[in-house]
């Protein structure tokens, strides 16, 4: 990653980014053509401890380069043809400050860089107990963020690093949504990730079968309820019909037994009463 910048001022500070592993490439400011060069000089300040400072003087051709961090902070080339400072497979270790002097018959100019190592965080997406879902940036610098869809009831941990990496632990919970999927939202410096899940279907099933349970019981009580009332009714029907049957025989007993007495209190019938028989004669 090689980065060009310069400025004529005499001192300029720039900020610059780069994901551990890849190789950096940090410029000298660029001089007048008229300027008569004295020295150039690379301080490396990490942590805030000055580290190490590679110098160059053209007129002596003498050049002071110290090992800075085993070898990995080093010229990218000969200073005398190309002054740029070469950082190979940036780590974390290589944050801090990178400052670029030189010395010139007309005055002095520098150009610092504030070097921040990104670290892409390694993401999960797993599913938890009672319907919550866990979503994890794991040891990523700086801090991820995280968001849902859809949205929930959601809180967010960090947990800090010796080496200044984040690991952003974030748990998804909306029990009443029914949502068949959810997806985590990673956004990073170094890159957006985003991870979807679909959720467990148990719990809705379990929640449906008990509500068609539910149902079902009801159905057969009322279908229960309707037979003993049909049943009640078919009952009471029969006793009323077997009522009326018996007082309609009582009734028609009651008519023969009058009429048999009407009949019986109308005046006898004697011989007295019949006329006399007649006599024919030859």
């Amino acid at each position: 990653m090689a980065q060009d910048n310069s400025s004529p001022l005499a001192e300029v500070n720039k900020s610059l980014s780069v994901q551990i592993g890849e190789k950096a490439i940090l410029c000298c400011p660029v001089l007048p053509p008229t300027s008569k060069l004295v020295m150039i000089a690379w301080e490396v300040i990490l942590r805030g401890k000055l580290l190490c400072r590679l110098s160059y003087k053209p007129d002596t051709k003498e050049t002071a380069t110290p090992s800075c961090t085993n070898g990995r902070i080093t010229w990218a080339s000969r200073p005398d043809r190309n002054p740029h400072l070469q950082i190979d497979a940036v780590a974390v270790t290589h944050d801090g400050l990178y400052s670029c002097d030189i010395v010139t018959a007309d005055g002095n100019y520098r150009l610092g860089y504030n070097l921040q190592v990104l670290v892409p965080p390694e993401v999960t997406l797993t599913r938890g107990k009672n319907r919550t879902v866990v979503c994890e940036a794991v040891a990523g610098k700086p801090a991820a963020r995280i968001s849902w869809t859809p949205q929930g009831h959601c809180t967010t941990e960090k947990e800090w690093s010796d080496n200044d990496t984040v690991t952003v632990r974030s748990t998804w919970h909306c029990p009443d949504s029914n949502a068949s999927a959810v997806t985590c939202l990673v956004s990073h410096l170094t890159g957006n990730r985003s991870l979807s899940l679909q959720l467990s279907s148990g719990t809705r099933t379990l929640r449906s079968s008990f509500l068609l349970f539910i149902w079902y019981v009801k159905l057969v009580l009322f279908v229960v309820i309707l037979i003993i009332l049909g049943f009640a009714f078919f009952k009471r029907t029969k006793k009323c019909r077997k009522c009326k049957s018996e007082n309609l025989e009582a009734n028609l007993d009651l008519m023969r037994e009058d009429t048999k007495a009407a009949i019986c209190n109308q005046p006898s019938c004697s011989k007295s009463s019949l006329p006399a028989p007649v006599t024919l004669k030859p």
